[in-house]
């Protein structure tokens, strides 16, 4: 279960509406206990992909490499990221990032590209609104599965 305020739902909906068509992302700092992931912070990123990002991937060419379906973290952002949250005492317990005309549901490269342990919220953007958001978590097959949101008031 991810626990999380609504300032940090209205953060993630505000950079998703102002980067449509593109796709944002960002990254989201909390805790992490036996009951579940608590957020604490949520950190917009830029959205770093590229071409040369892209080269990085297998090509499938159905498919659109820009960023209205695609986004990167820069790996010094992440770095940073890590050291910020040790300096802390926090943990990155997730990413999120925003899917523009398409539902809140991971597609493959989301998860041949998602980590262990990490909760990933998906945002819909809806011409521009956004609509939907759902929060994911990989099991053990390495397979996507919904994971709970509770919003703390």
């Amino acid at each position: 279960m991810l626990k999380l305020f609504p300032q940090h739902i209205e953060t993630i909906y505000t950079h998703a509406e102002t980067t449509y068509p593109e796709e944002c992302c960002g990254i989201i700092f909390g805790h992490l206990t036996s009951e579940g992931k608590t957020v604490v912070e949520v950190m917009s990123t830029e959205n770093a992909w590229n071409a040369e990002t892209a080269a990085d991937f297998p090509k499938d060419d159905t498919l659109d490499y820009s960023k209205k379906q695609r986004y990167a973290i820069a790996p010094q952002v992440m770095l940073q990221a890590q050291r910020e949250a040790r300096e802390r005492n926090l943990n990155i317990v997730g990413i999120y990032h925003s899917h523009t005309d398409h539902p809140a549901i991971p597609s493959e490269f989301d998860r041949q590209c998602a980590w262990q342990e990490y909760s990933y919220i998906i945002v819909s953007v809806q011409n521009g609104k956004a609509s939907d958001i759902k929060n994911w978590c990989l099991d053990d097959n390495h397979q996507f599965q919904q994971e709970a949101i509770e919003n703390k008031i």
